[in-house]
């Protein structure tokens, strides 16, 4: 074999073994809000809009949200985001989500929402029910849009 035959195929391994060394270790990752994190951003704004597969959002969420205080103006860390099976907190509690330091909560971790959960928030002094099932996780898509913000006290 000639080398300038060996040169195109060793330029493509080199690019390739860059490429394999560049990718996002963390990919498969969970990622979920935490009480004191201060690793989200944006809020109010619909986080699907980049963080959903093939988006431009480095992890796809599966839900996230902001949740603001009674004044509907302010963000209000160190609520919790809960998904149950039937409404008002009853059946199966389903999923956990903290709010963040920055009011915002978001989760990779796989969520079979079914036929539909029922979102509770709590805060403080109140837990705030949302009376019919989502199925999907795209809070702030009508949140702050269509429907009041997500709020509690």
């Amino acid at each position: 074999m000639k080398i300038r035959n060996i040169i195109p195929i060793i330029f493509l391994l080199i690019s390739a073994s860059i490429f394999i060394a560049c990718e996002d270790e963390d990919g498969d990752e969970i990622k979920i809000s935490y009480y004191d994190g201060k690793e989200s951003h944006r809020a109010g704004e619909d986080c699907m809009n980049c963080h959903y597969n093939g988006g431009s959002g480095e992890y796809w969420f599966q839900i996230a949200g902001t949740v603001y205080d009674s004044t509907l103006t302010n963000i209000y860390p160190g609520a919790t985001v809960k998904l149950y099976s039937e409404p008002s907190g009853g059946g199966e509690l389903k999923n956990t989500i903290e709010v963040d330091a920055l009011g915002n909560f978001y989760s990779t971790e796989q969520i079979d929402f079914g036929n539909g959960l029922y979102a509770v928030v709590q805060g403080v002094e109140l837990n705030k029910n949302m009376l019919s099932a989502i199925t999907t996780g795209r809070c702030n898509s009508c949140h702050g849009n269509s429907q009041d913000v997500i709020w509690t006290k």
